[in-house]
């Protein structure tokens, strides 16, 4: 799940374009309101839904593996995914930090983990 590449009036985002270095014309994309809704779909056509969220319940990413049919929800930097949202979600991982921070940008995180757990 990633923002519209098209805004609200319909024009494409060139932010957005910007980005995806023009990904967003080759690559289906269905655009939804409401996330939970949109989990509760996935889980009911077989998704596994994956989190990363550091949480009391989160396991090192490293440690789970992912199936052929998974969703990975991550949150924005500040808030995280929305503990509504967590409530959806059947695995939640996370990357263990060491030092004092306790975040990563979330490209960053997304690289990490997807890398990782598509990769096995």
């Amino acid at each position: 799940m990633t923002p519209c590449p098209i805004d609200r009036f319909g024009r494409a985002r060139a932010d957005f374009a910007k980005v995806s270095l023009g990904a967003e014309k080759i690559i289906d994309w269905e655009y939804t309101e409401n996330t939970d809704i949109l989990l509760q779909k996935l889980k009911k056509e077989g998704f596994t839904i994956i989190a990363v969220e550091q949480t009391k319940k989160s396991v090192d990413y490293k440690k789970i593996v992912a199936p052929n049919k998974a969703v990975f929800v991550f949150g924005n930097e500040v808030e995280g995914v929305l503990e509504d949202t967590l409530g959806f979600c059947d695995v939640i991982t996370d990357i263990s930090m060491k030092g004092k921070k306790e975040s990563l940008n979330v490209a960053v995180s997304a690289g990490i983990v997807l890398f990782r757990l598509l990769d096995n």
